[in-house]
């Protein structure tokens, strides 16, 4: 029986290493890759998530079997960025307000000089909201750094009247799509 390959999370995310747990995974090795997330000229959501997945897992100057992944945030064609200030924060939260937005995730895995990747999109539906619910969350701070100026996994949760699709893949990676990934490159043992 041959040992596992070596494991390399090519993310900082806490919230994908805690995703990565709930399916018995822990990483060998966790490093954060830095590569510009600033979308292309006409990028399409989709092909911005696939891209920064690969560009991540491909950046990460280490052996091993890579994984990476990438959210976007998405109102039709329009990206919403990563909120760093308040005013990003607040402008997202009311664009979402009372709409369908589309969660995309794109899943990267590099294993013996291939790189595999899969996206998943998940729609996730939201309440209208108030002033005050906005004011409220910009106070808590939760919002920073996340796509879409919310983290359903916490305090926005409220605002989420309904979801289609994959959870996981809201907060930051999906599931089901990565332990395909990992089984294939021998790191999940598949079920009997």
């Amino acid at each position: 029986m041959s040992a596992r390959p070596r494991l390399v999370l090519a993310s900082a995310s806490p919230r994908r290493l805690a995703l990565l747990a709930q399916i018995g995974v822990t990483p060998d090795e966790v490093i954060a890759t830095d590569i510009d997330e600033t979308p292309l000229p006409k990028e399409t959501p989709r092909a911005l998530a696939v891209r920064l997945a690969r560009g991540k897992a491909e950046a990460a100057k280490t052996d091993g079997v890579v994984l990476a992944a990438d959210t976007v945030v998405a109102l039709g064609r329009r990206i919403l960025p990563k909120a760093e200030t308040e005013a990003q924060a607040r402008e997202c939260l009311a664009l979402l307000s009372g709409r369908a937005h589309r969660v995309f995730t794109g899943v990267a895995l590099r294993s013996g000089g291939a790189t595999k990747v899969r996206l998943v999109e998940t729609r996730v539906y939201f309440k209208q909201l108030t002033q005050a619910e906005i004011g409220a969350y910009i106070a808590s701070g939760e919002w920073r750094g996340k796509a879409g100026g919310y983290a359903t996994q916490g305090l926005a949760a409220r605002f989420v009247t309904h979801i289609v699709g994959s959870y996981p893949n809201v907060v930051g990676l999906p599931l089901f799509e990565t332990a395909n990934l990992l089984e294939c490159a021998g790191i999940l043992s598949k079920p009997a």
